[in-house]
């Protein structure tokens, strides 16, 4: 009886095992196949959609390809799958996808009931209304009543159901799957109102008819950091999309741009002779190349040089830093010491 328990317990710790190794895999998965497939949102001006000539771009699209300039050196070795709010964690779940870069909000239940672990944020956002400006409306709080466009399966569809209750006040949700069908029913006056993140709001706006018309209201009604998410389990892919987005913030933090970095690998400042893989360490931890910092501000960028270029004010989004700017200029972008 006590070598059959024995027994169980060597067989329970060997399918433990197994299971393990088979979730921590990615890295191995997608040198395998030569690319990463990063899960995105398809129709989101500045994060996340194709442009004319068919090549991807936003800030989402940058930092799956930040992973994939640290992974292979290359920074275009990405595939991309667009994903609606209502497909992007099963996609990521079943194994469709390596990491999902698809403005996607943090939260204790997507972390703990989903199987999933969210990097670092690469975006600071909240949730915000968008307007027709004929609608006369200078508040949220003169919204009493109004149709109110929102995506399902998304944290939007829960905040502003709490919003207008915590308000007292009543609306007519219009619930549509795909973003750039609920843009195109919000712009045919189908409903008063589009809720979203702000960011969100300022893509749609930026591809409006005429975008003059619209007006993003002032009140800000929830906290959403949007990160990049992998599957749980394989603490080494987390730890390279992780640092994958810390590498373009410490970047910034150090003045290190895609136009100097080649300069300052002739830096003597250590801090500086770590970070870009001139002085070993850093790369190995992660098993990685140890010039993989250095790929990404190379041919990605800095954190800064990524927002200013697909989002910030010269853009159509016109998007002020903010809570997005470096902690040394009043934000949350932060990274830990790269040692």
């Amino acid at each position: 009886m006590r070598f059959c328990k024995l027994c169980v317990v060597v067989v329970l710790v060997m399918v433990m095992a197994t299971a393990g190794m088979a979730v921590a895999g990615t890295l191995a998965d997608v040198k395998a196949k030569g690319f990463i497939q990063a899960g995105v949102n398809g129709d989101l001006f500045g994060f996340g959609k194709p442009d004319e000539k068919g090549v991807w771009r936003g800030l989402d699209v940058d930092t799956a390809r930040a992973v994939a300039a640290a992974v292979f050196g290359d920074a275009n070795k990405v595939k991309y799958t667009p994903l609606t709010a209502k497909t992007r964690f099963t996609a990521l779940q079943s194994g469709e996808i390596d990491v999902l870069t698809r403005n996607c909000t943090q939260t204790l239940g997507r972390d703990t009931d989903l199987g999933l672990d969210f990097a670092q944020v690469n975006y600071y956002d909240g949730q915000g209304f968008l307007i027709p400006k004929k609608l006369g409306v200078k508040s949220a709080k003169e919204l009493d009543g109004a149709t109110v466009c929102v995506l399902p399966g998304t944290t939007t569809e829960l905040n502003v159901a709490d919003y207008f209750r915590a308000t007292g006040m009543k609306m007519k949700p219009v619930v549509i799957e795909n973003t750039a069908e609920l843009a195109k029913t919000f712009f045919a006056g189908r409903c008063d109102v589009l809720t979203s993140d702000a960011s969100q709001l300022a893509g749609t706006r930026a591809v409006a008819p005429n975008p003059k018309d619209y007006v993003i209201l002032p009140e800000i009604i929830s906290k959403e950091p949007l990160a990049p998410v992998v599957r749980h389990g394989d603490n080494q892919w987390k730890d390279i999309v992780n640092y994958a987005v810390l590498a373009m913030i410490n970047a910034e933090e150090m003045g290190i741009t895609s136009k100097n970095v080649d300069k300052m690998l002739e830096s003597t400042d250590p801090k500086v002779q770590r970070f870009l893989g001139v002085s070993a360490g850093n790369g190995k931890a992660l098993g990685l190349d140890e010039k993989f910092a250095y790929n990404i501000i190379k041919q990605v960028g800095n954190y800064g040089e990524i927002f200013e270029r697909n989002v910030g004010v010269n853009t159509p989004l016109g998007i002020e830093r903010g809570l997005n700017a470096l902690w040394t200029n009043g934000g949350l972008m932060y990274s830990p010491p790269f040692k």
